[in-house]
């Protein structure tokens, strides 16, 4: 399941790498993008729900789950292109019994080091224990039980650390699996540092729910 915004440029590499997979299916949110994402998910074959606005990635990836019935959904991000092909271990870990959550850790960088990933760590080891090395790795298989129970995931970009930690508040068991991947690093220009700060915004409102139901 793919939450994508303008990704056109990303997403077409992705999703062929995404073919060489043996998925059930694959379902593209289309969170109100003004390119081509919407045709090129459909030119590669794959579901696309398409939204005129947006609605956020954490919007998107419950839109995505709800539009399969597959027993275990594996989210990624649009911009991981050739390396796509490398997460079918997230699955495995799920299919074998070893996780109900296997979150990818980014074994060739990328995995995150800021201070949306060092808030985003902090918060999930403070309430759950779980000591996070990629708290915000959109790269997650999850069994549909896990989903059904958390449901509705949280909003915005604090979906990762929203399902986590009540992945793990409701027993089940996260596991990370380090994967070389890459994908775009967010740039260091305004729109660099203005989506890190909506990031951590969204980071905190999270986790300060959390905190409230203790």
């Amino acid at each position: 399941m793919v939450p994508a915004r303008n990704e056109e440029p990303c997403l077409g590499s992705t999703l062929a790498a995404l073919a060489s997979l043996p998925l059930e299916e694959v379902v593209v949110v289309d969170d109100g993008s003004t390119d081509g994402t919407a045709d090129v998910a459909a030119q590669a074959g794959a579901r696309v729900v398409r939204w005129a606005g947006s609605h956020g990635k954490g919007q998107a990836m419950e839109a995505g789950w709800r539009a399969t019935e597959s027993g275990i959904v594996l989210f990624l991000d649009a911009d991981l292109e050739e390396t796509a092909a490398r997460l079918w271990p997230l699955v495995e870990a799920v299919a074998g019994g070893q996780a109900d959550v296997a979150v990818a850790a980014f074994s060739g960088g990328g995995g995150g080091f800021g201070l949306a990933s060092g808030v985003a760590r902090w918060g999930i080891r403070r309430l759950t224990g779980f000591v996070a090395g990629a708290p915000l790795s959109g790269q997650r298989a999850v069994r549909r039980a896990v989903l059904e129970r958390v449901a509705p995931l949280a909003s915005g970009f604090g979906v990762e650390v929203g399902l986590t930690v009540d992945a793990l508040r409701a027993g089940f068991r996260v596991v990370e699996v380090a994967i070389p991947l890459r994908h775009r690093a967010t740039g260091r220009d305004l729109a660099g540092f203005l989506h890190r700060g909506r990031q951590l915004a969204a980071i905190l409102r999270v986790l300060a729910a959390r905190l409230g139901r203790g």
